[in-house]
């Protein structure tokens, strides 16, 4: 039997059956200046990638005039299934075979589905944007991969609000400058093709100065290393699936990010213009407050948990408000409280989202923390797929425009989204630095005590 080693109380809690094979596993306890250089170039991988998905939105006219036709509704939900299906992919590439073997090729075929996407047809612009879809899935994940292995673990759940912070600013403000390099009545004037060629360059780029600085190690698991088989494929999602936390942490995001992402993004404007009479340039206005709020949500809420130790009590208490104001923005008449104010709360609650993905890394092995980041974001991309169309039948008029009492209805499955999560919480292990320190290895006959540093 091997001789036992200590592992990082503060990575996995207690009565999780881990394999501890090196003391090398553990984060430091230290921040080093290099590996958060290798963390903020995979964040700004998020924000770019964000950027060059959100580009089509802003080329419409463009895109129609080039295709004949208006396809980019298809097109982006290619993106979203092959975006879907690779973060199990990619979990599992981070694990066997590290950072740096992985996420700069991730950012390359970004770029590369970029010149592709920039041959101007319509069958190059969707291949060349699910081929995007295929390397950014390693801009999230990659992030919070990085941020577990080598950043201190009691600031996971920052750094990974702060990933999920540059992600939404490219969101909002990465389309601004397409809009004026393409707008006819600006002063560049320039064709939307060269755009893409444009944010090729700019992938590679970060590819080349990703591989440069990323740590010259491999992955997590030295049995990840061993022959490339079927079972060694298996046995990680075996680990993180077989364990419920991860279920219920995956479960808990994808709810909560639903007011967000399918409330917010996808129906608001046309509730607060259609249900409250608001005009359009308002409505549109207020919605964009959510997203704005979730840049200080996430890292905001993230600091307090790891500031704290704890994250069940910021995770219940940011779902209690995000609960509050969403039932605020839903039903209060327009004028009751400051414009944006709800909106804006709303979204900074909303930050409670990302810290499922701290605990889903830290409630399994170290060996699989890829693979968990991978699963975490399938359950959440399956969440919001098998609500969104539920929640599109409500909304769609029936021949007459929806009624506010109509908008209002349809808005329910999210609210009850967020009552269940709130509910399935309370089930989750603590898994913040001030959890319990024992934790046992796989084998019950060579248990061990944990020591944090």
């Amino acid at each position: 039997m091997p001789s036992p080693v200590r592992a990082r109380a503060d990575i996995m809690p207690a009565a999780t059956p881990v394999v501890v094979t090196s003391p090398e596993m553990s984060p430091p306890s230290v921040l080093k200046p290099l590996f958060f250089l290798a963390w903020a170039l995979c964040a700004i991988f998020y924000f770019f990638q964000y950027a060059v998905r959100s580009a089509p939105g802003v080329m419409q006219h463009e895109l129609t005039q080039a295709w004949g036709g208006n396809h980019i509704g298809g097109m982006i939900s290619a993106y979203y299934v092959a975006y879907a299906l690779m973060a199990l992919i990619a979990g599992v590439l981070l694990d066997r075979y590290g950072p740096r073997r992985t996420i700069p090729y991730g950012i390359a075929v970004v770029g590369l589905g970029c010149l592709v996407f920039a041959q101007g047809s319509e069958a190059a612009g969707v291949a060349g944007f699910v081929i995007q879809a295929i390397g950014a899935i390693f801009a999230f994940i990659g992030a919070s991969y990085v941020a577990a292995r080598y950043l201190p673990s009691r600031m996971l759940a920052m750094f990974i609000g702060l990933t999920q912070c540059l992600g939404m600013a490219g969101a909002a403000f990465g389309s601004k400058p397409v809009h004026m390099l393409i707008d006819p009545a600006g002063s560049f004037h320039v064709p939307w093709q060269y755009v893409w060629v444009g944010f090729a360059c700019a992938g590679f780029v970060l590819a080349i100065a990703t591989w440069v600085i990323m740590p010259r190690d491999t992955g997590d698991s030295e049995s990840h290393h061993g022959p490339l088989s079927t079972a060694s494929l298996i046995q990680p999602f075996k680990t993180v699936f077989s364990n419920p936390q991860s279920w219920l942490a995956g479960v808990i995001g994808g709810l909560l990010f639903l007011p967000t992402t399918i409330g917010a993004l996808v129906w608001a404007t046309s509730f607060l213009n259609g249900g409250k009479d608001m005009s359009m340039s308002a409505a549109a206005m207020e919605a964009s407050m959510v997203p704005i709020g979730w840049v200080i949500g996430c890292p905001l809420l993230g600091y307090l948990a790891d500031h704290l130790g704890r994250r069940k009590p910021v995770l219940i208490l940011g779902a209690l408000v995000m609960l509050a104001a969403g039932l605020t923005a839903i039903y209060a008449p327009v004028g009751l409280f400051p414009p944006y104010s709800i909106a804006l709360l709303l979204g900074i609650a909303s930050g409670a989202a990302m810290i499922p993905f701290s605990m889903m890394k830290e409630t399994n092995p170290s060996q699989v923390k890829g693979t968990a980041a991978g699963v975490m974001n399938f359950l959440v991309f399956v969440t919001s797929g098998i609500v969104s169309p539920f929640i599109s039948r409500l909304m769609i008029p029936q021949g007459t425009p929806l009624t506010l009492h109509e908008f209002q209805n349809g808005f329910m499955p999210l609210v009850a989204g967020v009552v269940v999560a709130i509910g399935l919480s309370f089930f989750l292990k603590e898994t913040g630095h001030h959890a319990d320190k024992v934790v046992p290895l796989a084998e019950p006959t060579a248990p061990i005590l944990a020591a944090a540093h």
